[in-house]
């Protein structure tokens, strides 16, 4: 049998319960795909975190139904900013610092991506509406995995290289479900996708020999029917898996 990488998936907080949860989906894709879905709850401690990611082959940054506190960027709150969770911006910065050191593989997506910018000192747009002229809907509503609007993607990227045909690559659209987007992007990131109003769609790792990725829309709410999506999984499943044979093989993380 193949190895299966461990993959971690931070949680969200309801606060009203104070129950932790995730959606199915994430975990679904990321099974279907080959990995093992481990769920991290927003335990706000540097040492659990370290030890739990210490045994982990890869790292997903699921989305949010909150925002980042925009103090981590050095902004007041804007009138539309959305719900503030304190424990998930911070077990989220406190995965992506010891993610890094680790040099574990992240797919981050949409919050995710948002937090994976400003823990590298980038900022957000707090409400797209709000703040960006002519932009298109960003939250398009049910169904969920209908893609929506069209988006550039960056010839020469990871995320260009998942596309099998020309012709794909200049017709791909994606779902959307943010109100939030990045502002100033951060270090060591570049912007591999943009939708046609200017919001950066994606990002990824400038260095050599990382694979850390984050885009704005959500594909595990259609992988089953969108191949960029589905190629977005098996890609990173495989990484992961790659990842931890590589350690396995020189005793080096």
């Amino acid at each position: 049998m193949a190895y299966r990488p461990k993959i971690g998936l931070t949680m969200r907080l309801e606060l009203e319960t104070r129950r932790f949860y995730l959606g199915r989906d994430y975990s679904e894709a990321l099974e279907a795909s080959g990995a093992l879905p481990v769920h991290i709850p927003l335990i706000t401690s540097r040492v659990y975190i370290e030890h739990l990611l210490s045994g982990l082959d890869g790292l997903l940054l699921p989305g949010s139904d909150t925002d980042v506190d925009p103090s981590y960027y050095a902004e007041d709150p804007h009138p539309k900013l959305g719900r503030v969770v304190p424990e998930k911006d911070e077990t989220e910065l406190l995965v992506l610092e010891t993610a890094d050191r680790l040099g574990l593989p992240i797919l981050a997506i949409c919050y995710g991506m948002q937090a994976l910018n400003v823990s590298r000192g980038g900022t957000l747009i707090q409400d797209i509406g709000a703040q960006l002229e002519n932009s298109i809907k960003h939250e398009q509503g049910m169904p969920l995995s209908r893609n929506s609007h069209r988006i550039d993607i960056s010839a020469g990227s990871h995320l260009y290289s998942l596309i099998s045909s020309e012709e794909a690559r200049k017709d791909t659209k994606v779902n959307s479900h943010h109100h939030q987007a990045i502002g100033k992007v951060g270090k060591n990131l570049a912007v591999t996708a943009r939708a046609r109003d200017g919001v950066v769609e994606a990002i990824e790792d400038t260095r050599d020999g990382r694979h850390i990725i984050g885009v704005q829309w959500h594909p595990e709410l259609s992988w089953t029917s969108d191949e960029l999506s589905s190629a977005i999984f098996d890609n990173f499943v495989s990484v992961c898996a790659k990842a931890r044979r590589s350690v396995a093989e020189t005793g080096v993380v």
